[in-house]
């Protein structure tokens, strides 16, 4: 069935769907704060702070996605990465994953898997799927996303490693 929407438009309000969404539910519920009484006061408020926590989620999700229509397609299932392009791609389980590369030296831009005793992954930044990455990245034991999504909106012309594994052995008992 088609819409009603061209799909120029359908893509933008897809983009900012979950500001869309923050914003109706933040209405809301300052609607109920400020014009009920009681309990439902409270669950106004409550409303809003989830509401400006959803937004500042979308805020990141928007910074992070990138335009698509590269080569290839990125797939993300069950803790497992796939890259799939006529020419190249890997999969790397995320358990596996050691570092990982934004590589502005390369045309176009990319991130660059690496996992220990395999050949790279090399995803381009305008892949089809990409925005799927966010969610798996900011799941990384020790990434700060603030800091990724500034180096992803910094493109500064060369390699920076946004995250790598502790090596340290998980039996070891540390002092700080």
């Amino acid at each position: 069935m088609n819409s009603f929407l061209r799909p120029e438009a359908q893509r933008q309000l897809s983009r900012y769907r979950d500001l869309i969404i923050a914003a109706l539910v933040g209405a809301v519920g300052l609607y109920w704060a400020l014009t009920t009484f009681g309990l439902m006061v409270w669950v106004g408020w409550l409303l809003v702070i989830v509401a400006a926590a959803f937004a500042a989620s979308g805020i990141q999700r928007l910074r992070f996605k990138t335009e698509a229509g590269g080569i290839g397609v990125v797939t993300v299932k069950e803790g497992q990465i796939t890259y799939l392009a006529p020419f190249d791609g890997g999969v790397v389980a995320l358990s596996d994953l050691d570092v990982l590369i934004l590589d502005y030296a390369q045309t176009p831009p990319r991130w660059v898997l690496k996992q220990l005793g395999q050949a790279d992954v090399h995803i381009p930044l305008n892949a089809e799927g990409t925005s799927k990455l966010f969610d798996v990245f900011a799941a990384l034991p020790g990434l700060q996303t603030g800091e990724m999504l500034s180096a992803l909106e910094e493109n500064s012309g060369h390699s920076i490693v946004i995250w790598q594994r502790d090596k340290a052995p998980e039996n070891v008992v540390r002092l700080h």
